[in-house]
């Protein structure tokens, strides 16, 4: 038999008792209790206010879930007993206590559970597609850096040939157009001797932006021997402060529809024989090897996740109208991380780095043909942008491209 504090009809007459201790209050016969052990067939449609016991064994949260809930302006109660504290809810709050409920089961952070719970259905709905994007995208990223891992421990570097005495070269060209419909010029391009790399800023200073990512990158001297871990981390190191870079060029938004300043980055930073790749966003990296041409980069797209679960095919992705909306960039905020990894390059790979102003129009039959059959890289990233005019060219369009050689081996000594 329940107590009287886990009952849950208040009679209407006795709701100016509140302040009476509920020992003193009036409940109703026995007969009328409920019972609210978890699993029981409860009827609510009668119930005026619920208490805390209830109402947790309805919606499956516990009693310290609510009250978190209560305070932090997700979950509040209806009546609280300004004498006992007792919360106290109403069915109207069920539907929203099970919202949470489940959202929380799929790990989704409070604070965007109260933004989705504050939404519509239509609109809510396709607030969790979107987190449920963000949430694969960063498991495929940990699945990358999980497979590294291995590979790094379970390589037997005990004897025979080290691939990494092999000390790599490259040969490059970069260009950065503007396109046919944009009135400025948001990529950034960069080429040199240990960096390529491509970003497309957005937002009120997304030129800068795109160029304050790139600027801190181009920071690192990776000249000597340095090891993966330490490559990894100095990569990871300088993406954090290209990320604080742009939070300090970054200014309010005037209002909620006003896109915020912010920046893809797309790179590849080479020291010696090691090539360590950091991407975030919808530029990408392809790789031409053995006359074959390989997508190298994963697009942090809400369309991409949609067609990696299955609900878009690749060909209707390259129309829908959400193709551009992206699920993880740098935006000066914390978020979502970029991918962060090693890359084995070999002698006679050829690499295309590039804003999706050129991936967006080009076909990959286009592209593979250009870097197939095109020794020159100057030549090569010039019939690339002219490909992009030839198909209107909407956005702004970048691309370096690198071919990779032999150079000295390096000197490991006695």
């Amino acid at each position: 038999m329940p107590t009287p504090d886990e009952v849950a009809r208040i009679p209407s007459q006795k709701k100016s008792c509140t302040h009476v201790h509920p020992q003193h209050r009036q409940f109703p016969t026995p007969a009328a209790r409920l019972d609210f052990a978890p699993g029981a067939d409860l009827t609510i449609a009668d119930m005026e206010l619920l208490s805390i016991g209830a109402f947790a064994a309805l919606t499956r949260l516990s009693p310290k879930a609510l009250r978190l809930y209560a305070d932090l302006g997700l979950l509040p109660p209806a009546q609280v007993d300004p004498v006992t504290g007792y919360r106290f809810y109403t069915p109207a709050q069920l539907e929203r206590a099970r919202l949470v409920a489940w959202l929380r089961r799929l790990g989704m952070p409070l604070a965007t559970i109260r933004t989705v719970c504050d939404l519509n259905r239509k609109d809510a709905a396709a607030a969790i597609s979107r987190f449920w994007a963000q949430v694969e995208a960063e498991t495929a990223a940990r699945r990358d850096l999980t497979g590294f891992l291995i590979s790094e421990l379970s390589d037997d570097r005990s004897g025979g040939t080290d691939h990494r005495a092999v000390r790599l070269g490259i040969r490059y060209a970069v260009r950065s157009d503007t396109g046919l419909v944009r009135r400025s010029n948001q990529d950034a391009a960069y080429a040199g001797a240990h960096l390529l790399a491509v970003a497309d800023g957005f937002g009120a200073d997304g030129e800068r932006a795109g160029t304050a990512a790139i600027d801190a990158l181009r920071t690192l001297a990776v000249e000597q021997p340095i090891s993966a871990g330490d490559l990894l981390n100095a990569l990871q190191d300088a993406v954090g402060r290209a990320n604080h870079a742009i939070g300090e060029l970054a200014e309010p938004a005037a209002d909620e529809f006003e896109l915020p300043t912010g920046t893809t980055l797309t790179a590849m930073l080479w020291a010696g024989s090691r090539v360590a790749l950091v991407h975030i966003g919808d530029c990408r990296v392809y790789l031409l090897r053995g006359g074959q041409l390989f997508q190298i980069t994963h697009d942090h797209t809400f369309v991409q996740a949609m067609v990696d679960d299955g609900r878009l095919s690749p060909a209707e992705a390259t129309s829908h109208p959400q193709r551009a909306m992206l699920l993880r960039a740098l935006d000066g905020q914390a978020g979502p991380a970029a991918d962060v990894r090693l890359h084995e390059a070999r002698p006679d790979d050829r690499y295309l780095l590039c804003s999706d102003g050129l991936s967006a129009v080009v076909a990959a039959t286009d592209l593979a043909r250009v870097i197939g059959t095109v020794a020159d890289p100057d030549r090569a990233v010039g019939e690339l942008i002219a490909l992009a005019w030839a198909a209107g060219a909407p956005d702004n369009v970048s691309c370096v491209i690198a071919d990779v050689f032999a150079s000295e081996p390096r000197q490991t000594g006695c």
